[in-house]
């Protein structure tokens, strides 16, 4: 019997130091969401490269990976990446966004993405998840630690849509529509290393100032993410165990 098969929507461009040590970012979910005997691809829609129609249904899941897009913007890969997003929730795949990924989920589901009032939200964030069955099925503790870098937000929900999770930043950390379908605004994926770079990358192209890479920095080295439980999370929502 064959294994399950997932694939990777990556939006972003691999760094030389996560290319170096992961394998790029594609390595990086594959690390975190994989099992033994399953296959996993990658399309890089981010330089249009999608799946066929006819490849759509062989997959069991699909993962949306951040970017330094905007999720309100309307490139043509973006545009197309909507479409896709779109016949995936018909379909009722399993699909899991992350950061830009869970902004751009919203957007295709009819919800609207504008730029946090709060400003950049970089480092590790103390997440308050809601009192879901399916939270209480995993036996996760009432707040999560999760690693962040992001200065967009889900403003409003697509309707039918349900707020997993919220934090002082942001109200809409977390959300499920249906049973397909999670968006995480967060980097469960991440380790403290890839964000230490990726802060040194922002301050380098002007996105940020001095002041909130310092700030960042010191965050970042002081407290810990919960990574393996927010790998539970997502390795047991995109594999239909939840």
């Amino acid at each position: 019997m064959e294994g399950k098969k997932f694939a990777v929507l990556l939006c972003a461009e691999d760094s030389e130091y996560v290319k170096k040590k992961y394998g790029g970012y594609f390595g990086v979910f594959v690390r975190m969401l994989a099992e033994e005997g399953e296959t996993w691809d990658v399309f890089r829609v981010s330089h249009g490269e999608f799946p066929g129609d006819d490849e759509i249904g062989d997959y069991d899941g699909f993962v949306i990976t951040g970017s330094c897009n905007d999720a309100h913007g309307n490139d043509l890969w973006i545009c197309k990446l909507m479409n896709l997003l779109k016949k995936l929730d018909s379909m009722k795949k399993k699909v899991l966004g992350i950061c830009f990924g869970h902004q751009i989920l919203g957007r295709s589901l009819g919800g609207v993405i504008e730029r946090a009032t709060t400003g950049w939200d970089i480092g590790v964030t103390t997440v308050n998840l809601s009192m879901s069955k399916q939270f209480n099925a995993l036996n996760l503790p009432a707040v999560l630690q999760v690693i962040e870098c992001h200065r967009d937000e889900i403003r409003e929900l697509p309707p039918k849509a349900e707020v997993m999770a919220w934090s002082n930043k942001t109200g809409i950390e977390m959300f499920r529509y249906g049973d397909h379908i999670m968006g995480i605004q967060g980097h469960p994926e991440y380790t403290k290393d890839i964000l230490l770079h990726l802060i040194d990358r922002l301050l380098q192209r002007h996105l940020i100032e001095e002041k909130i890479a310092d700030v960042a920095k010191v965050e970042v080295e002081g407290r810990e993410p919960d990574r393996e439980l927010w790998k539970k999370l997502c390795v047991n929502f995109l594999k239909g165990r939840l």
